[in-house]
């Protein structure tokens, strides 16, 4: 089944939510934004992070989506911001000029892609010297850690197991990556994990409404309506009353031109 970028029903999937603190402090401390003149978040989806780019001091920033649905989404979401444009264009082929920024973006992408390599050229083709790539997202390690309080996406692959080698498959261990990156002519290539904070939900009703709506979580597409309930009914047996606190272990791969 899953999600269908192109369909407007999904357009605001990936608008609900602002990125937290953990995640602008890391990038504070990887890029120094400030200090930057354009950046390119590719995979933009729904603008949060192009957004947090631009609130975090870059003066312009270029969200790419090949998705026009996402894009309608991102621009109702950062409304009429001068800093910020957007532009529909695939990860291989954004359609924007060689060495028209100095910071690149790829956060939650390259999980959709099976080859890395043209993604990477296309943004080693866009920096300009000293020029940045931070990619963001999740190994088969990180989404595969036990549920637990904050750890929610740890309960859906223990309910369904049959989920877990569809993740597996579709995600790229560290050290490919870091290959990948290398290959294609990036030098000083640095690896972190972050645990990002992903949403604050005052109760877990609130948590519960999401994940039926499935939002910013595609894997959830893989589920059926009495599933999605299903996996409500077992997380809730799980968590105390009171605010949920959801995060994601992420990994993040840093590399200069």
């Amino acid at each position: 089944m899953g999600i269908n970028f192109h369909d407007k029903r999904n357009k605001a999937s990936y608008t609900t939510r602002e990125a937290d603190q953990t995640w602008k402090d890391t990038i504070e401390r990887l890029v120094s934004p400030t200090g930057r003149k354009h950046a390119v978040d590719i995979g933009c989806g729904g603008g949060i992070y192009t957004k947090a780019l631009a609130d975090l001091g870059v003066p312009s920033v270029t969200g790419v989506d090949f998705s026009e649905a996402m894009l309608e989404g991102a621009r109702d979401n950062c409304g009429d911001d001068p800093r910020i444009r957007f532009q529909k264009g695939s990860a291989e082929n954004t359609g924007l000029s060689r060495g028209c920024c100095d910071l690149v973006l790829q956060r939650a992408l390259i999980h959709h892609l099976s080859d890395l390599r043209p993604s990477f050229f296309e943004a080693l083709r866009l920096l300009g010297e000293s020029g940045v790539i931070v990619v963001q997202d999740r190994t088969p390690e990180d989404c595969l850690l036990a549920g637990s309080e904050e750890h929610i996406r740890g309960y859906l692959f223990s309910l369904f197991p049959r989920l877990v080698e569809k993740e597996v498959r579709r995600r790229h261990r560290s050290e490919k990556v870091s290959l990948e990156l290398r290959t294609s002519g990036f030098r000083q290539v640095e690896e972190l994990t972050l645990w990002e904070t992903r949403h604050r939900y005052p109760a877990k009703k609130e948590l519960y409404e999401d994940l039926r709506a499935r939002n910013g979580r595609s894997i959830l597409h893989e589920l059926s309506d009495g599933e999605i309930e299903e996996l409500i009914g077992h997380i809730d047996k799980q968590l105390p009353g009171g605010e949920v606190i959801e995060k994601d272990r992420w990994t993040i791969w840093k590399a200069t031109v």
